[in-house]
């Protein structure tokens, strides 16, 4: 089982920057193909942000970010990390750090980014507001 742990999140006036972060502890399992960044914002249905394949690198990102949101991977440090910047306060909403297993088969990213994966991490909070 993936242990994921998300940090970074916190109060930020509009135009800010934060860069979330998610932390594998005993490193990325083999059998977990990609992680994704999802956030859930107040009365809202979960969404997702940007989704990273572990096999080839590919990134891929939802239209509302694209431009304003980096998404990286260290392997040293067995950390995935989200860079947010130009932040709107349509941005505010709970992160989460997420992860697909093979067990349903490999899913094409994109189908990921709409259907969400098989793990969830626990959620960081991003408030943008002045």
């Amino acid at each position: 089982q993936v242990q994921l742990v998300e940090s970074g999140g916190g109060l930020v006036q509009p135009g800010g920057s934060l860069r979330l972060s998610c932390a594998a502890s005993s490193g990325f399992p083999s059998d977990y193909y990609a992680i994704g960044w999802f956030r859930q914002a107040p009365g809202k249905e979960r969404e997702g942000v940007s989704v990273i394949s572990m096999r080839d690198g590919r990134i891929l990102y939802a239209d509302s970010v694209k431009g304003r949101f980096t998404m990286s991977l260290d392997n040293d440090k067995n950390t995935i990390y989200l860079q947010m910047n130009s932040l709107k306060p349509e941005d505010t909403a709970v992160y989460s750090c997420d992860a697909d297993s093979s067990k349903r088969g490999y899913q094409p990213l994109d189908r990921l980014l709409v259907y969400g994966m098989d793990y969830w991490g626990k959620g960081t909070l991003v408030t943008v507001s002045s």
